[in-house]
């Protein structure tokens, strides 16, 4: 009977350091030494992706760990759904920022990242055969 687990979630763990320290430490430098002007304010949303997908990238390696699927997930796979997460948080915040941001388009957007990665996964999961390439 094949494997059908996803990579570890310790497989995951060295990208998430080097993500998590990368952008916790850049939002930390933003805040602490400059002046809130465009561009750092543009590489403190950079930043807020970058440290969040760092930060629940093993997080969600464990759930797709802890929950496989017929189809087994690739690492790639793991990287969007953090990236997702990364994305998601930093566009709220910059909707907050805007004074925008109330808790319908917040859900409202969370469930179109989550409608979005369902697609993805089902396109995935509908072009995937048992036994091909080694799976």
């Amino acid at each position: 009977m094949t494997n059908h687990h996803p990579p570890s979630v310790a497989s995951s763990l060295p990208a998430a350091i080097i993500l998590s320290l990368g952008g916790w430490s850049g939002i930390w430098y933003l805040i602490t030494q400059t002046m809130p002007t465009l561009w750092p304010r543009w590489f403190f949303f950079a930043a807020i992706v970058v440290a969040l997908t760092g930060t629940v990238l093993p997080f969600i390696a464990f759930l797709n760990w802890r929950f496989p699927t017929d189809a087994p997930v690739k690492y790639g796979v793991i990287v969007r759904e953090a990236l997702w997460v990364g994305v998601y948080v930093a566009a709220l915040v910059w909707l907050n920022k805007g004074q925008v941001l109330n808790t319908g388009l917040a859900v409202v957007l969370g469930l179109g990242f989550l409608f979005a990665e369902a697609l993805m996964r089902m396109q995935t999961r509908s072009q995937w055969r048992p036994g091909k390439n080694g799976e």
